[in-house]
């Protein structure tokens, strides 16, 4: 039995991670994985149960499970955003919330024929998004400028929300109608803001004062920040069912923007955690469902998340948008990306066994209608999204622009050359006159230095998803590439090797973990190419073909040039490392260093 036990938790973690490594190398959302692989554990195969391995522990373990989540994606949320945003926001979390959950309980009770009580409890749940979706399909689409922040606030706002509106239904069901419906309701509206709200701002405050006055060891921080959020969460839902969802959100916000401490590291903790934990609840959830709720899937059902998703979405979207300064493309966008995660599933599964008990009518139908509606618009919105998006070119999927730190000559004339090729690129220094050349040039240029707090804020990094650090100091390089690790992959944080003249401990002064990947052939440090470039050296673009494949380029050039990067037929650029090897083919470009006499 404890083997037993031993193999289903294992398989849980590994099933939670190999899905969202497939999906990564793969190009598709991670959910599906997740609900793909649920499924073949649990009702295909049998081999996962969750409730007999979690037993009673299971909700709770998926509740606190959410409330970090929320807390996680809240600490991404900043008010500045909200210039660009808040109106569009306010009119979605609030007008689009009403029409949503009034159009969603009509479908279901018109479409599937389910009971006015039931029907207007299922909106109420279906008004969600969530950040356990969102986030992945963001981070996979990439899209521009206020439609990124508009989603990532909607999606991690509306869950306290929507789970609030649940409650309120709730309450209402409860206590019957009449007078008695509509004290119950304000009353748990009142304490749920109140308490809440309560816990939220204590949770924030406590956690700031230990930071500032050093009360906790920086190894305890990360933790000490998951428990005060889990107890506030407790403190809340004790006082209030279902408030703590709106406490820990409150209190991410909070923590995320005042300006006493820095918080990049818990932030950083809180979402390694969070991809653990989403891997762990999609797969537990997935794997609780029977095989006979999909016999709810007949064409009622179809109908019913057709209608959800072509009338339902949009009309709340267009009509909430009305006079927020969103274009069409932006408003289609939007109206495209509403898929249902985990906290619908949670508190579908929460308030049907809640109600089952109560023997209310077709209580039972709410899961099965849920996990349907979370499928099918993971699945949807998750195939087609990039594919819309790109088409309404309001994405930057898999973008090849280019930030580069240090503006001086030679970086200046690659600048010009990959613009040239098309590339978006954007140059940062700390001199003036660097900078002021490069915009005479044309080229995107920034007058700030690597380390400042606002330099990721202050810099268009629509279409870039590539750091070239190129300055003559290593420290800095190595700066700008943890600066630049929140928001690229570390696959495309690149640096120059260090100063070749530094030996024995002046190499080692930096660890290698804080460091990219280092540029070019080993040894090709910024010395060796500004002494190049000082001796007349000059960046060019060489096509080969099959009459002067590789081969001929490098018996022609030899010694004489440098190859930097390749660009594909594509349009995609490769920087050439010492830690891949890349064979360039006919109909690639090489971008190289060149010697004057073979230029």
């Amino acid at each position: 039995m404890n083997e037993h036990i031993l193999i289903s938790l294992t398989a849980i973690i590994v099933l939670a991670i190999g899905s969202q490594w497939l999906a990564w190398r793969l190009k598709f959302p991670s959910v599906l994985f997740l609900l793909v692989f649920g499924f073949l554990a649990g009702p295909v195969t049998n081999f996962l149960d969750p409730d007999a391995l979690l037993g009673d522990l299971l909700m709770p373990m998926v509740s606190i499970a959410v409330a970090i989540i929320l807390f996680e994606g809240s600490l991404t949320l900043h008010f500045k955003d909200l210039r660009a945003i808040g109106g569009a926001l306010a009119s979605l979390v609030s007008v689009g919330v009403l029409i949503t959950w009034g159009l969603a309980a009509y479908f279901a009770w018109y479409v599937l024929d389910i009971n006015t009580t039931i029907a207007v409890l299922l909106g109420a749940i279906l008004v969600v998004t969530g950040p356990t979706v969102i986030g992945p399909l963001l981070r996979q689409i990439r899209p521009l400028g206020k439609v990124n922040d508009l989603l990532k606030w909607e999606g991690i706002v509306i869950d306290p929300i929507g789970a609030l509106l649940t409650v309120l239904v709730f309450e209402a069901i409860l206590a019957g109608e009449g007078q008695n419906a509509g004290t119950a309701v304000a009353l748990v509206l009142g304490k749920t803001i109140v308490f809440g709200g309560l816990a939220g701002v204590l949770g924030a405050a406590q956690l700031v004062i230990f930071l500032k006055k050093f009360w906790v060891p920086d190894y305890l921080q990360e933790t000490l920040s998951l428990a005060l959020v889990v107890t506030m969460y407790l403190v809340s839902d004790l006082i209030q069912p279902e408030s703590g969802l709106f406490a820990v959100t409150l209190m991410g916000i909070l923590v995320a923007n005042q300006k006493w401490v820095d918080v990049k590291h818990i932030l950083a903790f809180k979402e390694n955690l969070r991809i653990l934990i989403i891997g762990i609840l999609f797969i537990v959830l997935a794997a609780r469902i029977q095989l006979e709720y999909f016999n709810i899937l007949s064409g009622s059902m179809i109908v019913f998340l057709v209608l959800l998703i072509l009338v339902v979405r949009p009309v709340a979207v267009w009509l909430s948008s009305l006079g927020r300064g969103m274009n069409w493309r932006e408003k289609i966008f939007v109206s495209w990306m509403a898929p249902r995660g985990i906290v619908a599933a949670a508190v579908a599964s929460i308030f049907s066994m809640r109600l089952v008990e109560i023997n209310m009518p077709q209580a039972e139908l709410l899961v099965p209608v849920v996990f349907s509606v979370i499928v099918g618009t993971v699945a949807i919105y998750g195939l087609t999204a990039p594919l819309l998006a790109r088409w309404l070119k309001v994405a930057q999927s898999d973008p090849q622009g280019i930030v580069m730190v240090g503006a001086h000559p030679w970086a200046l004339e690659i600048a010009n050359v990959l613009k040239a090729n098309g590339f978006k690129v954007a140059l940062v220094d700390t001199n003036r006159t660097n900078i002021y050349t490069a915009k005479m040039a044309g080229v995107a240029a920034y007058h700030c230095n690597v380390i400042s707090e606002n330099i990721l804020n202050e810099i268009n990094l629509d279409g870039i998803g590539k750091l070239l650090a190129l300055t003559s100091s290593d420290e800095a390089n190595a700066l700008a590439v943890l600066m630049f690790n929140e928001i690229f992959e570390r696959e495309e944080l690149y640096q120059l090797n260090p100063n070749r003249n530094l030996t024995g401990q002046g190499q080692l002064m930096i660890p290698q973990h804080l460091r990219g990947r280092y540029l070019f052939d080993d040894g090709i440090d910024y010395k060796y190419i500004n002494t190049r470039h000082l001796a007349g050296s000059v960046v060019k673009i060489t096509k080969l073909t099959e009459a002067f494949d590789y081969k001929k380029f490098s018996a022609h050039y030899g010694d004489l040039a440098l190859p930097l990067f390749i660009i594909t037929e594509t349009n995609e650029l490769l920087a050439l490392t010492p830690d891949k090897v890349r064979n360039p083919v006919p109909g690639q470009k090489m971008v190289i260093l060149v010697d004057p006499k073979m230029a």
